[in-house]
């Protein structure tokens, strides 16, 4: 059996409907509530990686409050994004599925199908 992680925070629509999703597809995965278990910085950078993403600024949410107090800019660096994500970790775009080395947004939901292979 494959091995599913869900980066979730459980007030979010968007994370509930991917979890929902998962879950009608037969899959449930190991949970994560990241705001509540911060991912280090080593974790944000793999899963910068599984995700694909060119920069880390491509995972952060920069219309959030702590984007501006953790003094983020477009042009800020992967290592300043990164530290920031696990100082704010609701900077973090969510939710997050990762399976083996890949790893997509459920942005929408249905992102997710492509990694479950449906």
């Amino acid at each position: 059996m494959t091995d599913y992680t869900i980066f979730h925070n459980p007030r979010c629509s968007k994370s509930r409907q991917t979890l929902a999703l998962l879950e009608e597809n037969g899959v449930t995965p190991t949970i994560v509530k990241y705001l509540e278990d911060t991912p280090d910085t080593a974790t944000l950078q793999t899963l910068i990686k599984k995700l694909g993403l060119a920069k880390a600024h491509d995972l952060v949410r920069n219309k959030e409050a702590d984007y501006a107090t953790a003094g983020l800019s477009k042009d800020s660096s992967d290592k300043d994004v990164i530290a920031a994500l696990a100082a704010y970790p609701k900077l973090i775009e969510r939710p997050i599925v990762v399976c083996g080395d890949k790893a997509v947004l459920g942005r929408p939901p249905e992102n997710v199908l492509q990694l479950i292979g449906k």
